[in-house]
């Protein structure tokens, strides 16, 4: 199986798009809810990106190279936006957007 030779990348993607989903949904319960719409918005990118590269991976899509060029990006622009908040749930995304990011440029 050509998707075996990603399990590390595979690992922080799922990771990451778990962590994202849960600062998204966490920023939403946030009492200053408009300081939060940046981090809301980028963790629904981030979110998506990864879960769509984890599922290309899988199936040994030919774009793995590309695709992880724009994750890294993502990751990165997800990930210094979420550090910006000292909630835990921000923070805790931004470690798991950073460790993807590092994992993605392996196969960019």
């Amino acid at each position: 199986m050509s998707h075996e030779k990603y399990q590390s990348a595979i690992k922080a993607l799922h990771e990451c798009m778990e962590a994202c989903n849960h600062c998204f949904d966490s920023c939403l319960q946030e009492e200053d809810i408009n300081m939060m719409k940046e981090c809301i918005r980028l963790d629904r990118e981030c979110a998506d990106i990864c879960a769509y590269l984890e599922q290309s991976l899988v199936r040994g899509t030919p774009f793995a190279a590309e695709l992880a060029q724009v994750c890294v990006k993502i990751c990165e622009t997800c990930g210094e936006e979420c550090k910006k908040h000292d909630h835990d749930h921000c923070q805790k995304c931004a470690d798991a957007c950073f460790n993807c990011a590092e994992e993605c440029k392996k196969i960019a």
